[in-house]
């Protein structure tokens, strides 16, 4: 089911295939390990790689430097889409679209803080926002070779039509496990209980993205180390990448 909040005009996916390699839509709730099982799983397809949320916490802490609302009084749509154009993904040397640039600046550091965490849901919900960064999102998965999108809604909405569907999952308990020990907090610190509230109120603020599409295969990740995900993840890649050739009548690699 497509977001009912979103108008996508027919036809805009037309054209959205690789020259090889595969479009893969990566979906997962909040710290369910998009972006760190998705990159790595790239490097080892040598594949590119894309997490959109990286365009929407760039929007996010831009808006915050900038001073303009995603909600309530003062809220103003067009202020924020006209942030969009500041905003760019700069790849690194393995192709993973991984730094965030504004104005010419890396802001890779800041776009990752505490107060960017809490305010990115409220500017993602902003749909004439998520309009202006969906063709971005389009574009990137429409040139040549592989890539993995890593985000919200990328199976339902950004890329439909894609070639394989993968969604990660994990308890609230587990993701906000990890996400402490990113950071460096200790697991029983009240640091480490704020993760988890925020964790908590993100879900509940996201539950209508963080929902398979239909053909989505789901993997849930509880209890697995990083590596344990990536081999899922790769393997499912490759079994579709099999199914494709064969189909295009090429031998099964």
């Amino acid at each position: 089911m497509r977001n009912a909040g979103l108008v996508l005009p027919d036809g805009i996916l037309d054209g959205v295939t690789t020259a090889s390699g595969l479009v893969v839509a990566l979906d997962g709730p909040a710290s369910s390990g998009k972006s760190s099982v998705g990159a790595a799983a790239a490097l080892e397809l040598g594949y590119r790689f894309c997490d959109t949320g990286l365009l929407y916490r760039a929007a996010t802490w831009l808006a915050l430097e900038r001073h303009v609302r995603a909600e309530g009084a003062g809220a103003d749509p067009r202020a924020l889409v006209a942030l969009v154009p500041e905003v760019e993904l700069v790849a690194d040397a393995n192709g993973r679209l991984a730094h965030v640039s504004v104005d010419g600046v890396d802001v890779t550091d800041e776009v990752h803080t505490p107060r960017v965490d809490d305010a990115v849901s409220a500017v993602s919900r902003v749909q004439e926002l998520r309009a202006a960064l969906l063709a971005r999102q389009r574009g990137l998965a429409a040139e040549p070779g592989g890539i993995i999108m890593a985000g919200r809604d990328i199976g339902k909405v950004v890329l439909p039509d894609a070639e394989l569907k993968i969604f990660l999952d994990a308890s609230v308990e587990e993701r906000a496990r990890r996400r402490a020990a990113e950071r460096g907090i200790a697991a029983d610190s009240p640091e480490a209980r704020q993760v988890l509230a925020q964790l908590r109120r993100r879900d509940d603020l996201d539950r209508n993205q963080s929902v398979p599409a239909d053909d989505a295969i789901h993997i849930v990740t509880d209890g697995n180390q990083l590596e344990d995900t990536v081999r899922a993840v790769v393997d499912e890649i490759r079994r579709a990448e099999a199914r494709r050739s064969v189909g295009a009548g090429e031998p099964a690699r």
